[in-house]
């Protein structure tokens, strides 16, 4: 058994080649890996501004280090384990992503709370596509390596964006329509 196989799987011990792979069992289709990408935006939108948004309320004087501050701890996470290459479009897309945060102007107090909306909807959205792009292989040597459960989601919290960016980006070959 080797030690990747050995360790528990944490955010402190990741394998991003092994998780790349893994995901490609269940996301080898282009279209999937471009819905779980609107999806996870989606959801992530609607935490980051709810929570901006908030902090403009309470007035803040700068509300914009939330999103930063968040965008910039979770790429320092993402880091630890992931290729430069990765690590670049990650940051490319957190820009860019936190960008469309800001430019969101001030809503009412009462709308604030709508935004956390967008996470059940981000999260039908990416598990609906797995209805339309139904390409799978057998899991069952992935789920011994990384076994389904809390673990899993919390890495793939973390690393299923770099992982849908590194396979529309750098990993054309492995396209499946």
């Amino acid at each position: 058994m080797s030690t990747a196989t050995a360790r528990p799987l944490s955010l402190l011990h990741v394998d991003f080649d092994g998780l790349y792979t893994r995901h490609l069992g269940r996301h080898s289709q282009f279209g999937i890996n471009v819905n779980h990408l609107i999806a996870l935006y989606m959801l992530w939108f609607g935490i980051y501004s709810f929570l901006t948004q908030g902090a403009r309320l309470i007035g803040v004087p700068s509300p914009w280090v939330v999103p930063v501050g968040l965008a910039v701890a979770y790429l320092v996470v993402v880091s630890l384990h992931s290729p430069l290459r990765v690590i670049l479009v990650t940051a490319a897309f957190l820009a860019l992503f936190v960008a469309s945060v800001l430019i969101v102007p001030q809503v009412p107090a009462w709308a604030i709370p709508l935004f956390l909306l967008l996470i059940p909807v981000g999260y039908k959205i990416q598990s609906r596509g797995h209805r339309i792009w139904t390409a799978a292989a057998d899991m069952s040597d992935f789920n011994r390596r990384f076994p389904p459960g809390r673990d899993l989601n919390i890495v793939l919290l973390f690393y299923e964006i770099p992982i849908c960016l590194n396979y529309l980006t750098y990993r054309r070959a492995d396209w499946k329509r």
